[in-house]
């Protein structure tokens, strides 16, 4: 299997991009319009969330037909388009397979809707009464997991929306089916896949109430989760393309086999592990500070782990499902250039393929929504609506939104500082922050000093520096809080990154000197070393390399 330890992959969420036709939504015209910005950052690749025909009832997750294109983002002319202009830039395009599940419009589930027993065996039916739930599994969007078809006296599955019904991976012709679907998009110049929670696709064999959580530990990671990726893999002949796969509340042995070249399944792993660090005993509607020290933990354990057993991560700070991070993690007023900058160092720096997701290279921020109308985002929806009947007010509720909702990540792309910040001309589907006057593309473009300007230098050193792309990682100043510092060594090239998670100033005491350090990249004007110290201002990054 191929290394992609020198790449870095751009996240494209086609109906927030750019829209090219005026009806408010973004589309596959908008992203070739782009292209040349995109060659400009320095991309590898991009991963377009799903465009295939939908109800969109998930924002493109819940996917009727996986070989045609939904016309609210464009043809399948426009995609072929996109991928020749995009390889013409040395850029490669990677699809979004949903294949744990389908729309309940899919026409395999209309079938097994009719009765038929060739289809029904495509999904998860279980014969009961309309009053006793197979299980007492809880959907991910809140709810039971299960739906009732009166006409069928069956119940389905669904561990997502009650319209996304989850697929039978242990019918051998379910998995013939989704090889086809890989194979089509091969056949069309697509170079790698992103797999979503592809983690969750091996069902147990015995459906059993879970007393203890919500049902995920017995299909997470399943039985049979591994051969059947081994399978996918080697009978649709991808194992030297980019392959992802999202993986849900997964454990570092199953990633490191998900990644293992030698497994022949993935070339790396999404985790989130450490993206629920602010989540108040584990919960995601629940509010509290960042523990930065759990953060730190959980990379030097997931990072150390990984390299050990010759895992390799995907690693990231934002999607389409995630808040913000300079909002997050960060300080988006005060500090909101320099905790950026600081935010992505961290992250580019570490071992692993990094991400970045459309408008993370300008610091876009939360939306800032204060009204529920404002969202749009049905997982937010819910919630909303049951935090309301568990007792939370109306102000609680629209806070939380405010900080969790997966809409943060879904407002348009910031192209320019006027009225539809240049990404339609049209009102949008979904409201623009009102920051876009100072935080877009055309300003930032035009500024060395930008946060655009600096993932620039990123992506260009993870290129230039054999030691970032490829080099062992060991974690420093552990017991220092706040301060978030590795070193990346390779064949005599040492790198050595000092991150402060806060607005306070931590110093930092090496065992040699700083003269005997190059400053790579930093986010602050001048560098303040001293002898052996540094004091790293408030939420300050710098990169240096040890001078031989």
């Amino acid at each position: 299997m191929r290394s992609f330890s020198d790449k870095v992959i751009y996240q494209i969420y086609p109906k927030s991009f750019k829209d090219s036709n005026g009806d408010g939504i973004g589309d596959l015209r908008g992203v070739i319009e782009k292209l040349d910005y995109l060659k400009e950052l320095g991309v590898d690749y991009l991963w377009l969330t799903p465009f295939f025909v939908s109800p969109l009832n998930d924002n493109g997750y819940d996917v009727a037909d996986y070989l045609n294109i939904d016309p609210l983002f464009g043809t399948m002319g426009d995609l072929e388009e996109l991928i020749q202009k995009a390889d013409q830039r040395g850029i490669g395009l990677m699809l979004d397979m949903v294949f744990n599940h389908t729309s309940t419009e899919h026409e395999w589930f209309q079938r097994a809707l009719k009765g038929e027993k060739e289809y029904m065996d495509y999904y998860i039916f279980k014969d009961g009464e309309p009053d006793q739930y197979p299980t007492n599994w809880q959907s991910k969007f809140g709810g039971p997991s299960w739906e009732y078809v009166p006409h069928l006296k069956k119940w389905y599955l669904h561990l997502f929306d009650v319209t996304q019904a989850d697929l039978n991976w242990e019918n051998p012709k379910v998995r013939e089916e989704l090889k086809n679907v890989i194979r089509f998009w091969k056949e069309k110049g697509i170079k790698g896949f992103r797999f979503d929670v592809v983690n969750l696709i091996s069902k147990p064999e015995v459906f059993e109430d879970d007393f203890e959580g919500d049902g995920r530990r017995f299909y997470t990671d399943g039985r049979h989760v591994h051969e059947f990726l081994k399978e996918l893999v080697a009978d649709t002949g991808i194992e030297d393309m980019v392959t992802v796969g999202e993986m849900s509340s997964t454990t570092i042995e199953n990633c490191i086999r998900y990644s293992n070249p030698q497994e022949k399944e993935l070339s790396m792993c999404f985790n989130f592990h450490h993206l629920k660090v602010d989540y108040k005993d584990g919960q995601k509607w629940e509010l509290m500070p960042a523990d930065i020290d759990a953060l730190k933990n959980l990379f030097r354990t997931w990072q150390e782990e990984m390299q050990k057993q010759g895992g390799w991560n995907a690693v990231f700070w934002c999607n389409h499902d995630q808040p913000r991070v300079v909002s997050r993690l960060g300080d988006d007023k005060k500090y909101w250039k320099e905790s950026a900058k600081m935010l992505a160092a961290s992250i580019h720096m570490m071992r692993g393929t990094p991400y970045i997701y459309q408008g993370e290279e300008l610091g876009m921020t939360n939306a800032g929504y204060t009204e529920i109308g404002q969202y749009r985002d049905v997982e937010s929806l819910n919630y909303y609506e049951i935090m309301r009947k568990d007792g939370k007010t109306q102000e609680e509720a629209l806070e939380i939104l405010a900080a969790r909702s997966r809409d943060n990540s879904r407002t348009p792309m910031q192209w320019t500082g006027e009225k539809g910040a240049g990404f339609s001309e049209a009102e949008p589907w979904i409201s623009i922050p009102e920051n876009h006057t100072f935080i877009n593309a055309e300003a930032e473009r035009k500024d060395a000093d930008s946060i655009f300007s600096f993932y620039q230098k990123l992506i260009q050193l993870r290129k230039e520096k054999k030691a970032i792309a490829e080099g062992t990682i060991e974690f420093l100043f552990l017991d220092q809080k706040n301060v978030f510092a590795y070193k990346r060594y390779l064949e005599g090239q040492e790198i050595l990154v000092l991150n402060n998670f806060s607005e306070e100033e931590q110093t930092v005491k090496l065992e040699e000197d700083f003269r005997g350090f190059e400053r790579l990249i930093g986010n602050y004007g001048e560098d303040n070393t001293k002898g052996a110290e540094k004091v790293l201002r408030p939420y300050e990054t710098a990169v240096y390399e040890k001078l031989n």
